[in-house]
Order: structure tokens, then sequence, then C-alpha cells
């Protein structure tokens, strides 16, 4: 039995996915700039595939930027953002367990001369009110808090922070870097006071290499990328259909029974839970129950490396993770584990378990039995 338990780093296509990603490239594959019918098709085709996604996220199709994922997308929110606005200020604030996309790029916006404030969470890495209204100042511009963390699987309330941010200056820009959470909650950005919003298509069972960028209405972004004006000069470049069509089917895979959906997840991830825990000597990171997100399971083994279980959990058909597979050619002690204050005898013992609609409790019960096995043998072997 192959068991993928590697959800969070990314989500294998659902057969609805890949039938219309080749329909777009067989049938609808004109270049949608192109005047002439087959152009028209394609144009048709993308236009059709974002009014499905912005009817979910109850939003108007043009406050959608499509964009290669979750990088470019971030990238276009804080970089575009931080630069359309530099003359109203050069504050920016984040977190500390924010995924590298936006630490990274954090980190090139003070080299550019913008001053960023990186807010502590607690234990169960979640931010604090109080600590992100103290670090607002007059000097602020935009704000970044992730929806869910994709390592712990802590999830932020998001609307609460917006209306912090929100109270104290109505300029702010409030972005969210939804990728861990679209498709496990119903997100409505408008409802949520989130005026920027990044999303990828491969965490939630589309194709890889799209995604996109809510924009609020009338918010403004400067452009990263410039070329023939496509998506109204915000994004120039071909845009990609297949992609597209792909992303909007997902999508609605995701959003029909969404409810039972997530409570079969949260059984998954508990049943797993519950068993780790039983080996002893282990612990779970982050939120249990329904306080945290579904399908993102931390665990610490103590006395084993996270490669060598990885690497032995593999040999039995079992697919998971160490980390943020964003950060996995190069190998550093977590930030996230860091931030939530964790002991250190955990930092180098943690597995991160994903899971998605396409895995069972059988699956479960499986790893569980290799764990057993596998976690008391390798123990005994690296304490000698």
């Amino acid at each position: 039995m192959e068991i993928y338990f590697d959800n969070a780093a990314t989500t294998q296509v659902i057969p609805a996915v890949s039938d219309a990603v080749v329909r777009a490239m067989t049938e609808q594959y004109g270049n949608p700039s192109s005047l002439h019918h087959k152009g028209y098709e394609a144009e048709m085709a993308a236009r059709e595939s974002l009014e499905s996604i912005a009817s979910l996220l109850k939003v108007q199709r043009g406050e959608l930027l499509v964009t290669s994922g979750g990088t470019e997308s971030d990238n276009m929110a804080l970089i575009g953002g931080a630069r359309a606005h530099q003359r109203e200020g050069n504050h920016l604030i984040t977190t500390a367990i924010e995924h590298p996309a936006i630490l990274s790029t954090m980190k090139y916006l003070e080299s550019q001369g913008f001053r960023v404030t990186y807010l502590p969470v607690d234990g169960q890495g979640v931010v604090r009110g109080e600590d992100l209204r103290a670090a607002l100042d007059e000097e602020t511009i935009l704000v970044s808090i992730m929806y869910v963390n994709n390592e712990i699987g802590s999830v932020q309330p998001i609307a609460e922070l917006s209306r912090i941010v929100k109270a104290y200056n109505p300029k702010i820009l409030f972005h969210c870097d939804a990728v861990q959470a679209f498709g496990k909650y119903p997100i409505r950005p408008a409802a949520e006071g989130i005026d920027l919003m990044s999303v990828s298509a491969h965490k939630f069972h589309g194709p890889k290499g799209v995604g996109f960028l809510y924009i609020r209405d009338k918010v403004r972004v400067l452009p990263l990328i410039y070329g023939g004006g496509q998506q109204k000069d915000m994004r120039s470049g071909t845009e990609n259909v297949p992609g597209i069509a792909g992303m909007a089917e997902a999508a609605r895979f995701c959003y029909e029974d969404m409810e039972n959906r997530r409570r079969r997840l949260y059984e998954i991830k508990e049943y797993l839970a519950e068993g780790i825990l039983d080996l002893g000597d282990t612990c779970i990171h982050g939120p249990r129950g329904e306080a945290g997100a579904p399908h993102v399971l931390s665990a610490g083994f103590a006395g084993v490396r996270s490669e060598v279980l990885l690497h032995a959990l593999e040999e039995r058909g079992i697919y998971v993770s160490s980390g943020s597979a964003c950060a996995s050619n190069h190998p550093a002690v977590s930030d996230t584990l860091k931030a939530i204050g964790c002991d250190k005898k955990w930092l180098d013992s943690t597995i991160r378990f994903s899971f998605s609609d396409l895995n069972t409790m059988e699956e479960a019960g499986e790893c569980l039995r290799a764990l057993k096995e596998l976690v008391p043998a390798l123990q005994r072997f690296q304490r000698r």
C-alpha cells in the first residue's frame, strides 16, 4: 500500500482537473488575446473558470489576478503593495511563523529600506491581538498574516486581527497567505477584512504552476511583471488557460460538501495523533481538534532524527515530510518550532503528516502500525 501523507507539500490532481487541463490544451488552445474564434474560446474558458472561483469566494472576477502560485502571489502582494504605498509609510508587520515566501520577501524589503516587525506567537502558534495592536504605528502600511501555518496547522483569527488593523487605520493593507487554508475553510475575503489573499492550486488537487492573488477592488498594488499588458496591465504574459481551468475544477471539488470533508480529515488527524502519543516519548506540536487545521499534524519523536524516520517510513511506502517542502533544500531548525518555544529535543525529531480528501482511516492505521515498529527500533539504535 502506498500512503501519501505529504499533502501540505502538494496534492494529487483529481481526474476532473486533469480532464479540464487536457480539454483546455487540446480544444481551447488559442491565445486568449487573439481576435479570432480560437482566441475567443480560450478567453471564455479562462473567464468562466475565474467567475466560478469568484462565486465561491463571494468576490468579483476582476478582483482575481492569476499568478504562477503562492510564492508569486505573496511576492506580488508584499512588494507590489509596499511599493504602491511607500509614500505613506515604510513599516510592515508579519509573524515569526510565516512561509519562506513571506519571510524571504520581507527580508528583501528590509534591504530596500522598509522596516519590518515580526510578531511573536503563543505556544500554539497563534498571534495575540494585543501584540499586533502594540506593533501598529503611523508608518504602518501593510500587515501580512497567514491563515493556516504550513508546519503545525495553527489557525489565525484573521477576521479579528484584520479588525484590529482597520480600527487603527483603515488604509493599512491586510494581506493573508491562504495557501494552506483555501479548500479547507469557506473563506470570504471581503467579510473577513482581507485586502490581499494568496492561493495556490496544487495545494487542493489542482495543477502546479498556477494560483491567484485576490486584490480587493480599489486596492493599489504595483505590478512585478511587465510586457503585453494582460490582466489589466497587472501581470503581463499569455494567460495559463489550462492551469486556470484546472484550478477552477479543483476549487469546485473542494467546496462541495466542505463541512463533511473537513470532519473526515479531523477524524484521521486525531486518530493518528492519539496513536502517536500512545507510543510514549512523543509530542504533538500546535493545537489539537478544531482549534487547528484539519489536515496538518506535526509530531515529535524523541531520540529519532526527522530525516531518518522519514526515510524509514518511505521504505514502507509511506510519504511524509520533515517540515516545509519549500525549505527542504536548505535544512535548518524550524523557525516555527522555535517560535512556539519547542523543547530542543524535538527540533530535529519532528515529522509533519498532512492529509487530503483522498486519504483514509485505513491508511492512518497502517501508518501507526509502521510507527509502532520503527520508532522504538530507531530510538534504541540512535541511543547506542
